[in-house]
């Protein structure tokens, strides 16, 4: 099974489940329990700042390449997806 491990691209950093990240709305929050989007306002963030003062480099990179094994998991889910459109 395909691990999805979430790291900053430019540096690999590993966000440590911390609220590090704040919205413009003035919420801060674990961009990563909610796939980028504020919890409070709804704003959907497509970059993610990663966090210098807990280890980071301060980069900024699109939210979803964060997430380092995405691809192999999509592959795995659709393949499962094809195998039981196939059975029934």
């Amino acid at each position: 099974m395909a691990e999805v491990r979430i790291a900053c691209p430019k540096c690999d950093w590993e966000p440590d489940g911390k609220p590090y990240w704040s919205c413009t709305c003035g919420h801060v929050w674990n961009t990563f329990d909610t796939g980028g989007r504020c919890p409070a306002c709804k704003k959907q963030w497509e970059w993610t700042q990663c966090v210098v003062h807990a280890g980071g480099c301060l980069a900024m990179s699109p939210h979803l390449d964060w997430y380092r094994g995405l691809d192999e998991w999509l592959e795995e889910e659709i393949s499962k997806i094809e195998v039981i459109v196939e059975t029934s």
